[in-house]
This record gives structure tokens, sequence and C-alpha cells, in this order.
């Protein structure tokens, strides 16, 4: 399942070196493979001037549109901002108007998740604990990082109960535990959605 993410700094990054300013930081560790967002570069900015003007802003806002990832107030609101073309708005909502619509984005992708039926004891926990905290730094801390990880719990879980099954078959008994002896979330992953189907 592909989560729709953008680093939350990626706004500060890009306005740092013009305006000076210090945004609230999002909790970031090493991110999961399936949640990765690209390398954002500040744009150019001439010297002369005290703040980027209107092109800068475009881009800041486009570069955060080429994100598959970005969920759907996000597009919405940025595509907004780029059809009214207006520097003061562009300029607000990269400074805080972006990481609103990405906490709301995010609160979604995590009811995305509680709805999945597929979705295990240590995913659901943390997600509903999240969702009553509604602390947006956590939330998008535990959707690019949390997540997969309790993902990786459960599924190995799932992959011990296939082979508590009495009726498990030997090729599908070895996929199972090539999976649980590899033990990265995404072979544990793909053991659960392609290859024990494969193997039955």
């Amino acid at each position: 399942m592909r989560l729709h993410r953008v680093a939350p700094g990626i706004a500060a990054g890009i306005l740092a070196p013009a305006l000076l300013l210090a945004t609230p930081s999002f909790a970031t560790t090493a991110a999961p493979t399936a949640v990765t967002a690209p390398a954002v570069t500040a744009p150019a900015v001439s010297s002369s001037a005290d703040e980027p003007d209107t092109d800068d802003l475009r881009v800041a806002i486009a570069r955060i549109l080429a994100d598959p990832d970005s969920g759907r107030r996000v597009t919405r609101e940025a595509n907004a901002l780029l059809d009214a073309n207006d520097p003061d708005a562009m300029r607000a909502w990269l400074e805080t108007g972006y990481r609103i619509a990405q906490a709301e984005d995010d609160r979604v992708a995590i009811n995305r998740i509680l709805a999945d039926p597929d979705s295990g004891r240590r995913v659901t926990r943390e997600a509903n604990a999240l969702l009553d905290a509604n602390d947006p730094d956590a939330i998008r801390a535990w959707l690019e990082t949390g997540y997969r990880i309790a993902q990786a719990e459960d599924d190995r879980v799932a992959i011990t109960r296939i082979l508590a099954a009495p009726s498990i078959s030997p090729a599908l008994r070895a996929a199972a535990n090539a999976a649980l002896d590899d033990n990265t979330p995404e072979a544990l992953r793909h053991f659960l959605e392609v290859g024990r189907y494969q193997v039955a």
C-alpha cells in the first residue's frame, strides 16, 4: 500500500535561504522503502531579493505536486495556488498551510489503513492511538517509519499462524520459513500478498 507522503520539512527547506524562518520540523528517521520522498533542493533565489520571487514559489509548489504521494488536500490547495498565482498566498501556504493540509491528508491515510481488513493487531492499535492523540508530528513520523515496523510485526505473526496450520504443504512451509528467515518487511509482505498463493 503506497502512502501519500512528502517530507513536511520541504517547505522550510525551500524557503529557508530566503526567508530565514524556522518552521516546525517533523520527527524523521530512516524513511521506509515504501514511503520515501525524493530529495528536494531549494530553488535558486536571486541574491538581490529578500524573499523568493513568484517563480521560486511556483517551483516549490510544483515540486510538492510532483510527488505521487501528495494527498488530496495538499494537491487541491497546491493547484489552486498555482492557478491564482498570488505570491503572498503561495508564501503563506508554504510556511503554514502546507503543514496543515499534510496533517489532514495523513489522518485520512491512517483511517484508510484502519479500514483495511488486512491490518494487523499492532498496526490497528498504534493507528488508533495516533488518531486519539491527534499529534501531526507523531502521525507523520509513524507513516514514514512506524507503520512499516508495525506492519512487519503483524506480518510475522500472520506467517507464524500459517505455519501452525496442520494441513500446510511442504512447499508453502518452505516459502513461509524463507520469508521469516529473510525477516525484512518487504519479504514478509511479499510472501503474504503473493508468495503463498504461488506455492499453495
